[in-house]
C-alpha cells in the first residue's frame, strides 16, 4: 500500500485530497501542528465515518514546517511515496500583518521540506502548492501560463514564488521529482470564513436568516479565475502520478469579478447584495490585484485535465451549504 504524507491536511485542500487518496488503495499521513485545540472540523469525519473506505488508514504527525529535525523524522518514519505540501500561511490580507510568519512557513518551511527528502530519499514525489498570486495581476496579458513571468504584490505572494523558485532549483540541481502546481482561485463549502467567497456565502444565507444585516467588504471590483477544491485535488493526484515532474497552471479559463460572487450568492437567495453590502476601506489591502485567468491548456494536453464544475454551480453549493450549517444551530 503506497503512503502519502499532506502538510496542511486540515485546510480546504488537504481535507480533500485526504479522502480523495482514502477511497483509493492509499494510506493517508498528516502533519499537523501541535496546539492545545485537537478539534478538526474539517477532516474529523475521515477517522469515523463507516461509509467511507479506509478511513484507518489515516494518522496525523505533529511537525512545524521550518523545524528541520521534526520533518526529518516524520518522513523517515512515514517513508512515503509521495508528499503534497498544502502548508502555508496562505490569506493574503493576513500576510500584510504576519508578513514573518507568512514567509516562515510559507517558504522556509518549503525550503525544510525540499531538504528533508533530499537528506532522506530523493526518490520521493513531492508537490509544491503555488499561487496566482505569484503573477501579481494582469498587467496588460489576456492570460497567464507557466511562462509568465512573476510580480509578487503580496508578502503570500513572495513566499510563493520563492518556494516555487526552490522547487524547480531542488528539480535540476538534484534531479528531484517535484512538481510546482501554480493554483488559481479554488473554493469550496471547506473554505475558511475569513476569504471573500465564504465571507459572501456566510453573510448571504444569514441575512436571508434575518441574523445579519451588512456585509462589509474591500475591493469588489477585483476579478478572479474561481474553480472548485474538489477539481483542483484531482489534478493534483494527476501532476503527482505523471511520468515527469513538472509546471502546470491549473485554472478555469473564466473570469469573475466580486461582484459576480455577490449577485449569484444573493440571487440565489432572491437578495439584492446592493441592499447590505457596504465598502470598508479598512479592508482594502496596500497593493490590490485586480484581474487574475489563467490558461490550463498545457495540463489539459499532457494530463488530460479540465475542470468539470462551473463557477454558477460552485457558488450555490457554498450557500447550501451554509444554509444548512446556520440553521442545523438554531
Amino acid at each position: 500500500m503506497e503512503r502519502v504524507l499532506i502538510t496542511g491536511i486540515t485546510g480546504q485542500d488537504g481535507s480533500y485530497l485526504a479522502e480523495s487518496y482514502l477511497t483509493g488503495n492509499y494510506e493517508v499521513h498528516g502533519v499537523v501542528r501541535r496546539s492545545s485545540s485537537t478539534n478538526r472540523p474539517r477532516i474529523d469525519h475521515l477517522f469515523n465515518l463507516d461509509s467511507l473506505p479506509g478511513e484507518q488508514r489515516i494518522k496525523l504527525h505533529y511537525a512545524d514546517m521550518n523545524d528541520l529535525s521534526a520533518l526529518l523524522r516524520v518522513i523517515d518514519e512515514v517513508q512515503p511515496q509521495f508528499i503534497v505540501n498544502l502548508a502555508a500561511q496562505s490569506h493574503v490580507g493576513v500576510s500584510f500583518r504576519t508578513p514573518l510568519e507568512t514567509a516562515s512557513v510559507t517558504g522556509l518551511g518549503a525550503l525544510a521540506l525540499f531538504e528533508s527528502v533530499r537528506i532522506l530519499d530523493p526518490g520521493i514525489r513531492i508537490y509544491q502548492a503555488g499561487s496566482s498570486e505569484m503573477f501579481g495581476g494582469m498587467l496588460g496579458r489576456k492570460v497567464l501560463n507557466e511562462a509568465s513571468s512573476f510580480y509578487p504584490r503580496s508578502p503570500y505572494a513572495a513566499s510563493k514564488v520563492f518556494a516555487h523558485n526552490l522547487a524547480t532549483l531542488y528539480r535540476d540541481a538534484y534531479h528531484l521529482f517535484i512538481s510546482n502546481g501554480i493554483l488559481f482561485n479554488h473554493e469550496s463549502p471547506r473554505r475558511g470564513e475569513n476569504f471573500v467567497s465564504r465571507k459572501i456565502t456566510l453573510a448571504a444565507a444569514r441575512i436571508k436568516l434575518g441574523r445579519q444585516k451588512v456585509l462589509k467588504l474591500g475591493n469588489t471590483k477585483s476579478k478572479r479565475d474561481w474553480g472548485h477544491s474538489k477539481d483542483y485535488c484531482r489534478a493534483i493526484r494527476m501532476i503527482l502520478s505523471s511520468d515527469m515532474p513538472d509546471d502546470y497552471v491549473v485554472a478555469t479559463g473564466k473570469i469573475h469579478s466580486v461582484t459576480d460572487f455577490l449577485d449569484h450568492a444573493f440571487g440565489y437567495l432572491n437578495l439584492d447584495w446592493k441592499e447590505y453590502v457596504e465598502i470598508d476601506p479598512q479592508l482594502l489591502r496596500p497593493n490590490e490585484v485586480d484581474d487574475l485567468i489563467g490558461d490550463y491548456s498545457k495540463i489539459e494536453s499532457q494530463l488530460g485535465w479540465k475542470p468539470e464544475i462551473s463557477f454558477e454551480n460552485l457558488v450555490y453549493e457554498m450557500v447550501d451549504h451554509d444554509l444548512r450549517l446556520l440553521e442545523s444551530h438554531e
